[in-house]
């Protein structure tokens, strides 16, 4: 049966749907259809794409059918306003091929979404043309290439996922002057230079963790509006205690496996954090919050910090201060609550301490690790370490003599 079209740019297309009643009596129903443009660009975009084996998302795409009532495509009246590509649900398969550059025809889209597959391939430069979007996601995928410079010139654009595929090249600049943006995860690609500095004021969550990123962090390069921050595993270096005295809203923190320098602000331990994760830089200086610490877990780990631990400490359950220059007597409250269970994790060896007042008959809770070995003492409780802690129980005498003088 044959669709009029109506002239015009913009005009919906209409189908007659023929409908015959019980008594052989007949009437016809007129159905507002998908503006041109959208349809052939859903046409474009199927043909670019298969299900993997085991997944069945396409199936519902029949084209003699409208498509705003295909799996993943959302209308508002006769323009697409959504498309999210893939079954949603955990274990899909995916899909398999390339994003046609037909995806920017779709110009009402303000969501674009593609479920974990094996999509491979750049991001189409025809993405300039969504200036509504204001989610667009593509992770865990194939995609290659590197950003486009002008995904940071979509004023709408709120979150911005490009997380675990290849991507390469440097962050564009464009992406930090994004007004609006609110999420950026781009963790797991392979993409270097700096960090961007960033003019948005309601940026929340920066996830840029394994990558290649060097170079340093200016004290006002990130706005204190980021509550989630995440820049492990890259190659970043310098100060960022000026930087992190300017955030007071993050309730997550990993700077971990990089190289930065300098102290760490006594501040830090009083924000609202579930983790901070500080493990395996150069941080110097001595540790001393400035109240009891609520933080669940602190891993300070593989770094040069100095002087006594602070018994400010006491009440964190995971705590990781291993691998440092801390020195002098363990405070006592922490074997209090070690043995009330109330510590899970104290970490403790490869420093110099000299002391702690624990008996060796006192039971350590089957919930608890404490390792102790290799400080200027013989620990005065045996208690399993990790394998990588190695064999020696008491560091040599002569580096604990250096360490005092």
């Amino acid at each position: 049966m044959a669709r009029p079209r109506m002239p015009g740019r913009g005009i919906v297309f209409y189908v007659l749907v023929f409908v015959c009643l019980a008594q052989i009596q007949c009437r016809f129903h007129v159905l507002a259809m998908l503006d041109p443009l959208d349809f052939l660009a859903l046409q474009s975009i199927r043909k670019s794409l298969e299900d993997m084996p085991g997944s069945n998302f396409f199936a519902s795409w029949d084209f003699t059918a409208d498509p705003c009532h295909f799996d993943g495509v959302y209308c508002d009246t006769d323009r697409v306003v959504a498309l999210n590509l893939g079954d949603p649900r955990a274990g899909s398969p995916g899909l398999t091929g390339r994003l046609d550059p037909a995806i920017g025809k779709l110009s009402a889209l303000s969501e674009f979404t593609v479920v974990p597959g094996r999509i491979y391939g750049s991001l189409p430069q025809s993405f300039s043309n969504l200036k509504n979007i204001r989610f667009l996601g593509v992770s865990r995928n194939f995609i290659s290439g590197e950003i486009p410079e002008h995904l940071g010139r979509l004023r709408t654009l709120r979150t911005l996922d490009l997380s675990y595929n290849q991507l390469t090249g440097r962050i564009p600049s464009s992406i930090g002057a994004s007004p609006e943006l609110s999420n950026l995860i781009l963790c797991h690609n392979h993409l270097s230079g700096s960090v961007p500095s960033f003019a948005s004021h309601t940026l929340t969550r920066l996830d840029l963790k394994h990558n290649s990123l060097t170079g340093t962090l200016a004290p006002n390069s990130l706005p204190p509006s980021l509550q989630y921050l995440s820049l492990s595993w890259n190659n970043l270096s310098g100060p960022v205690d000026r930087l992190l005295n300017r955030m007071n809203q993050l309730n997550y923190l990993d700077l971990s496996l990089n190289r930065f320098t300098g102290i760490i602000p006594p501040r830090i331990f009083s924000l609202p954090l579930t983790n901070l994760q500080l493990e395996r830089n150069q941080f110097t200086g001595a540790v001393q919050p400035g109240n009891q610490v609520t933080i669940p877990t602190v891993d300070l780990s593989h770094n040069e910090f100095s002087g006594q631990i602070s018994p400010m400490f006491s009440t964190v359950e995971n705590l990781y201060l291993n691998n440092n220059r801390f020195s002098g007597r363990v405070p006592s409250n922490f074997v209090d609550r070690l043995l009330a269970a109330r510590i899970q994790i104290l970490y403790l060896q490869h420093n110099y301490l000299t002391d702690i007042e624990i008996t060796p008959t006192a039971k350590i809770p089957v919930s608890s690790s404490l390792c102790l070995q290799y400080n200027c003492m013989v620990p005065p409780i045996q208690t399993p370490c990790p394998l990588r802690s190695g064999k020696q129980i008491t560091r040599p005498t002569a580096q604990c003599n250096q360490w005092r003088g």
